[in-house]
C-alpha cells in the first residue's frame, strides 16, 4: 500500500473512531494533513475549537502563527505534514488523558509516522515531546535535536505558548529559523532501514509519565 493510500485509510478510521471517550464530544475528527512524502512532520497536542469545527489541524490563531513561522524560512504548510497526538478535541480544551494518548498513538500516529517516514519530526509542546523524550523538560531542550531510533526529533514550544506568553515568542522564532539546518543534518546521519518511533514496553512506560 502506498503512503498516500495508508494516510487516507487512517483518516477514514479516525473519522469513525470510538476507541476512547473523546469521540463523545468531537464535532469533527482531525487526522492531520500534508503530503505523503513530507520531509518534516509536526506533531501537536490535540485539536482546539477551530480544528474541531473544520476537521483540519492548526487552523486557529496558533495555526496562523505556525504559518508565519514556516514563511520565515521560506516554507509553506503544504510542504509539511501536520497532525496531533490525539485526533479529537478534548472537552473544554483539557489535557488529553494518558489512555487517550496511548490509544491514539498506537492506532494512528505510529502508522502515520511509518507511512510518511519523515526525516525530521518537530514536536510542538510537551505531550508529543514526551513520546520520544519522556524525561525531558521542554524549557531545557527546545530547539535542540536528538536522534531517536534513526529519526531526528526536535522538540519545540507549541505555537500557542508564544501567543499566551509573549516572552516565549522570540525563542520560538529562533528555533524555527533552524529548520533548514536541521533538515540538512537529518540527511547526513545514517538512518535505520525500518525505523520505529516507539514500541512495546518502552512506549507504555513513556506514556505513563503523562
Amino acid at each position: 500500500m502506498s503512503a498516500k493510500d495508508e494516510l487516507e485509510r487512517i483518516a477514514k478510521e479516525v473519522a469513525q473512531c470510538r476507541l476512547c471517550e473523546l469521540h463523545h464530544s468531537r464535532k469533527r475528527a482531525v487526522p492531520g494533513e500534508g503530503p505523503p512524502n513530507a520531509e518534516i512532520m509536526f506533531i501537536g497536542e490535540g485539536p482546539g475549537f477551530h480544528e474541531n469545527e473544520q476537521g483540519r489541524p492548526f487552523v486557529g490563531a496558533a495555526g496562523k502563527f505556525l504559518d508565519e513561522l514556516l514563511a520565515k524560512v521560506g516554507m509553506r504548510r503544504e510542504q509539511v505534514f501536520i497532525t496531533n497526538v490525539v485526533k479529537c478535541r478534548p472537552p473544554s480544551n483539557r489535557d488529553p488523558k494518558p489512555e487517550e494518548v496511548e490509544v491514539c498513538t498506537k492506532n494512528y500516529l505510529e502508522r502515520q509516522i511509518q507511512a510518511i517516514n519523515p526525516k525530521v519530526i518537530i514536536t510542538l509542546g510537551r505531550y508529543s515531546m514526551g513520546l520520544f523524550l519522556p524525561n525531558a523538560k521542554i524549557s531545557e531542550v527546545h530547539g535542540q535535536s536528538f536522534w531517536v531510533k534513526g529519526r531526528l526529533i526536535v522538540p519545540m514550544y507549541h505555537p500557542a505558548a508564544g501567543l499566551h506568553q509573549l516572552s516565549l515568542k522570540p525563542e520560538i522564532e529562533r528555533d524555527f529559523l533552524r529548520l533548514p539546518e536541521l533538515l540538512e543534518k537529518s540527511k547526513q546521519a545514517p538512518r535505520e532501514s525500518s525505523p520505529s518511533s516507539f514500541e512495546g514496553e518502552k512506549s507504555a512506560k513513556q506514556l505513563s509519565l503523562f
